[in-house]
């Protein structure tokens, strides 16, 4: 894959911008609501990915199941991965980034959303291929002033912002 940076003038200067299209990975599996929790696996596993973009009738995107999802379902339900469908584990609340979003912003929806992977979608909704921290990182330099349109700070930050402990819906946190 080749890289192409385009220059965008900002306010602090001349920087290289960095588009999700020119980071992501093309080459997606995916899966549709219906689709069995033996199926996803088999996905995943056949894929060597981490989580697939959950298709609905039109083709737009409907959800993202992850590795992490279908893991415990199945650990915590008695049901067999053939009986459970993708639908039965999948959040009806998807993020997601636009193909032409610059990476920073990307970055940012990964850190309020704590997840490691984005579908990239057109501006039909359909899915053009993932940004995962693992592109983000690759593509990562050690320093902005170096010309870098992602840093490893960049890349840092991000990661601890999806890392970050937050207290399980209804806890209480001890004084």
């Amino acid at each position: 894959m080749e890289l192409v940076i385009e220059v965008q003038e900002s306010r602090s200067g001349d920087t290289a911008a960095m588009k999700v299209q020119d980071v992501m990975t093309k080459q997606v599996a995916t899966c549709r609501a219906d689709t069995s929790l033996a199926e996803a696996s088999a996905l995943l596993w056949e894929n060597d990915c981490g989580a697939l973009p959950v298709i609905g009738a039109n083709g737009e995107i409907a959800g993202m199941v992850t590795d992490r999802d279908i893991c415990i379902a199945l650990g915590t339900r008695n049901a067999r991965s053939s009986e459970l469908r993708v639908i039965d584990v999948v959040q009806n609340h998807v993020l997601y980034c636009n193909l032409s979003d610059d990476v920073h912003t990307a970055l940012q929806r990964m850190g309020e959303g704590q997840v490691r992977r984005l579908p990239v979608v057109n501006d039909e909704f359909h899915v053009e291929g993932i940004l995962s921290m693992d592109d983000v990182v690759l593509k990562a330099l050690p320093d902005d002033r170096m010309g870098a349109a992602v840093s490893y700070a960049d890349a840092v930050t991000t990661l601890q912002s999806i890392y970050r402990h937050s207290a399980p819906a209804g806890s209480k946190v001890a004084a």
